[in-house]
Order: C-alpha cells, then sequence, then structure tokens
C-alpha cells in the first residue's frame, strides 16, 4: 500500500521497474516478519516462555537487524528516487515503490507480527482443547459401548503361556 500511495503522490503509474520494486518489498517485509516469529518459537520451546513474553522479547532482540535491513534497503532506493539526469524517468518510479513501501511497511510489520503471533496462539490452543474434548468423549464412549479401555496395553504373547495384559 505504502508503494502504491507514494506513486500515485508521485504522479508516477505502476509500471514494471516500479512492480519489481513492491517484489523487492515483500521479500524485505517477509524476512523481518520470520525473523521475529522464527526467535519467539524458538525461545517457547527452548527456553519454556510464555507466548506473550517471547513475542515481546523477540521483538526487542530482532528489532536492531530489521531496522539495518530495512534502512540499508531504504537508503538505496533514495538516490533512485531523487536521482536526475539521464534514464532517471526509468529508476524513479523504483526509488519511490522502494522507499514509500518500506516506510509503511516497516511500521506495520512491527506493530501487526506480535498481535497475528498472539492470536494465531490463542487460536492453536483453543483448536488443541476443543479437539482433546473430542478424543475423550470418543474414547468415554468406545469404553462404555464395549467394556474395553482405550488406554490399555497391547497383549503380550508369553513364550510358554496365555496372553498376559
Amino acid at each position: 500500500m505504502g508503494a502504491l500511495l507514494i506513486l500515485m503522490a508521485g504522479g508516477y503509474d505502476l509500471t514494471v521497474i516500479a512492480l519489481i520494486g513492491i517484489i523487492l518489498l515483500i521479500g524485505i517485509v517477509k524476512k523481518n516478519g520470520i525473523m521475529m516469529v522464527d526467535f519467539a518459537l524458538t525461545a517457547e520451546r527452548d527456553q519454556g516462555m510464555k507466548p506473550e513474553e517471547a513475542i515481546y522479547r523477540a521483538c526487542l532482540l530482532r528489532f536492531r537487524p530489521i531496522m539495518m535491513t530495512t534502512m540499508c534497503a531504504l537508503l538505496s532506493g533514495l538516490p533512485l528516487m531523487l536521482g536526475h539526469g539521464q534514464g532517471s524517468e526509468l529508476r524513479r518510479p523504483l526509488g519511490f515503490a522502494m522507499v514509500g513501501g518500506l516506510l509503511l511497511s516497516q511500521v506495520l510489520t512491527l506493530f501487526t507480527t506480535p498481535i497475528v503471533y498472539l492470536y494465531l496462539d490463542r487460536a492453536h490452543y483453543w483448536y488443541e482443547k476443543k479437539h482433546e474434548a473430542r478424543r475423550r468423549r470418543k474414547a468415554a464412549r468406545r469404553l462404555a459401548a464395549d467394556g474395553t479401555d482405550p488406554d490399555r496395553r497391547l497383549p503380550v504373547i508369553a513364550d510358554d503361556g496365555p496372553l498376559e495384559h
């Protein structure tokens, strides 16, 4: 959205070159989100953190690498955006798309990734809780129907005797 808005504000059309800038933005934003989520998942698994604490820690510790990547791409787009001279009319839409897209997407990524992470964690918890209750009801019905315990061990065949449980 940021790329399209700044292209419109600058009076440029969505060209193939601007589309290349948007594809570049998708890669950078995706990488930034993955860095935060991967760090949070690792913290949950290895350190036993709660999801809220894990994503908060991920935001704090991954902020600098995310900003370094974004600022590198944004500052490399400024000369394209502000450049004049021969062939600049071809490169300027790429610069506009990069700078505008990175400004908006960076803000949205830093705020929305933790929110989406926590909502998906809650949805996963709800799903597991729902299916665990379903498994228990099924096992109880099976026990009531045929008198067998669904959690029992399979019989072991002894070399010299009958089946044992």
